[in-house]
């Protein structure tokens, strides 16, 4: 228990009370009043006089990095990077002179220390999540983060108020102390493994969708901060492979953020990345992480040999364990990203158990890994902004987050590569962007509240051929009111409607604005278009007999067919797994 927990003083800040014995190198709980603070404040809650300042750490000594914490070398996005030449920028000469009380601006590093690869990221994400809880020296591991500029292709930042998306992204370069070994030394990176983490605006559930490397899809043109700051604007690529969007022509994480959103039309908050090591480090630090294979593997390519049954791995073998592919399911990157799956849900639990959490060395270690294995964007360069990210998905139970994949098929023109399945992904898309659980812990209050909704859709509807309907775009796609007209009028026969051309103003989402007369028009058109019933806007007054009604198709609309409105479920036959479910590779 800490502090806090025995009543001694809730202004103690956690971070304060472990501190490092010199004599043994561990971190140690402090539970006896810090120097300034009356003995008489350990047993009150609103005795202080004045704020405590904390300690600084000790300076780290050359040739012995985990004896004491000590900041390293600079980070990106604190003085040296992208990150912190725009705050340089920003500030001007203030930047010059460190105001007094305030960390020093680090010397600059070369981008290439650290390296932007493969499923680290992923767990050195899960780690924020349950271990930048206040137990850490701040400082300490500032000096060990990474940071890359967004580019403006995020939200800004996440917000307690909404759901939160973090983009965990990891190449196939083998650069870093130990990785020479892999094969492809000489590739310039891909986004090899991505995983969208989605976080419910309530926090109580989650879904990290894989999206598969090979999946053709447009990259978007990206605008990016170069390595010597200048700017750079990267052209669009029609119809090329996901993994592009990282590291071909000079393309950043940012360019793959800019990707995601093209594709599931979800705003990224963060990204992170990290390398092969942190797969190394953090299985180590946990003492192992269990598996269960349904058959015996020897995978040559990956060196993974293991015997049918329950394992736990760490190190090496358990890298080894993430890239396996030829050897589990049909031998594809689909197979191994199950498998992932599978592997990151049991480290989840792992990382939730009491046997980690109540660990002081084991959580140090852990955090320690991840900082050191972590690039992150430019907004969560500082490890407070990671740990107030890090308890906001730490309230998450295992069993509400549900891995699944990107809805696919194999490309009819090219056996290497996959196309979306457009009758299930845009489903999955949908229910992420509105918040709908792929998990059943929907609350009563939820439930009723939808049930309300559906009864406003309720009651006659007016044949198609009698809706009459202006069609506007208020930030959809350009041309997606012909889109949404053409499709209308030859699928549907909705002929009394007509293309209105932009909005006024843009609208959030897909709106229909309607008279009380029109109620009829209004629920066959939302029938039609899959609208709900949040988006049906009716007025206080009856319409004219030949007014039409008013649609603006907002950033929701992606091509006419799909349904605005997202499913109560997700499709039946998608990939899926629980991450409190113990899975057998097979």
């Amino acid at each position: 228990m800490d502090a806090q927990g025995r009543g001694r003083d809730e202004g103690i800040d956690p971070a304060d009370q472990w501190v490092l014995n010199p004599d043994t190198g561990d971190y140690e709980l402090r539970l006896t009043p810090s120097p300034g603070r009356s003995s008489a404040s350990a047993g009150t809650s609103d005795t202080r006089t004045a704020p405590r300042r904390r300690p600084k750490p000790e300076a780290e000594p050359p040739g012995d990095r985990a004896a004491v914490p000590g900041q390293r070398g600079g980070r990106r996005g604190a003085g040296g990077g992208r990150g912190g030449r725009e705050e340089s920028r920003k500030q001007g000469s203030r930047a010059a002179v460190p105001a007094p009380g305030r960390r020093k601006a680090k010397p600059k590093k070369s981008a290439k220390k650290k390296v932007l690869v493969w499923t680290g990221g992923v767990l050195a994400f899960l780690l924020v999540g349950v271990g930048t809880t206040g137990y850490f020296v701040y400082q300490h591991f500032n000096g060990n983060i990474t940071s890359v500029s967004t580019d403006g292709a995020g939200t800004g930042g996440f917000s307690k108020d909404r759901a939160i998306n973090v983009l965990v992204i990891g190449t196939d370069k083998r650069t870093g102390a130990g990785n020479e070994g892999y094969g492809d030394a000489g590739s310039v990176g891909h986004a090899d493994t991505n995983i969208l983490f989605h976080v419910s605006k309530d926090r109580t559930n989650a879904t990290a969708l894989s999206i598969p490397r090979d999946l053709i899809t447009d990259i978007p043109n990206c605008p990016t901060q170069m390595e010597d700051g200048s700017e750079k604007d990267i052209p669009a690529t029609a119809g090329g492979r996901f993994n592009t969007s990282l590291g071909q022509s000079d393309r950043t994480p940012s360019c793959t953020m800019r990707t995601v959103t093209e594709l599931t039309g979800l705003k990224v908050d963060h990204f992170m990345v990290a390398d092969f090591n942190a797969v190394k480090s953090l299985t180590t630090a946990v003492d192992g992480v269990d598996v269960c294979l349904a058959k015996d593997i020897d995978d040559k390519d990956s060196h993974l040999k293991l015997s049918k049954g329950e394992h736990t791995i760490q190190g090496e073998q358990a890298l080894a364990f993430l890239r396996t592919r030829h050897s589990v399911g049909f031998g594809s990157d689909l197979s191994r990203i199950e498998i992932q799956q599978q592997f990151l849900g049991s480290l989840m639990r792992k990382l939730k158990s009491n046997d980690t959490l109540t660990s002081p060395t084991k959580m140090w270690s852990l955090a320690e890994a991840a900082t050191k294995a972590l690039t992150v964007d430019d907004k969560i360069d500082d490890i407070n902004q990671l740990r107030k990210l890090g308890m906001e998905l730490a309230s998450v139970d295992p069993k509400n987050i549900t891995f699944t994949t990107v809805p696919v098929l194999d490309n009819p023109n090219d056996k290497a590569t996959v196309i979306l399945d457009k009758s299930k992904a845009p489903q999955v898309f949908s229910m992420m962007r509105e918040d709908v659980s792929f998990t059943e812990v929907e609350k009563k209050e939820k439930a009723a509240a939808k049930a309300a909704d559906a009864a406003k859709l309720k009651g006659e509807m007016a044949e198609a051929r009698d809706v009459r309907v202006d069609v506007y775009n208020g930030g959809a796609p350009a041309g997606s009111a012909q889109n949404a007209l053409d499709w209308l009028q030859n699928e549907e026969g909705v002929l009394k409607s007509t293309n209105q051309a932009n909005a006024p103003e843009n609208v959030k989402k897909t709106t229909l604005v309607y008279g009380p007369n029109q109620a009829d028009q209004a629920r066959r058109l939302a029938d039609l278009m899959g609208l709900s019933a949040s988006s049906l806007k009716p007025t206080t007054t009856d319409a004219g007999e030949m007014e039409p009604m008013k649609l603006t198709l907002g950033p929701d609309f992606a091509e006419a067919g799909s349904p605005l409105s997202a499913p109560s479920k997700a499709p039946e036959d998608i990939q899926r797994v629980e991450a409190d479910k113990a899975v057998c590779a097979k």
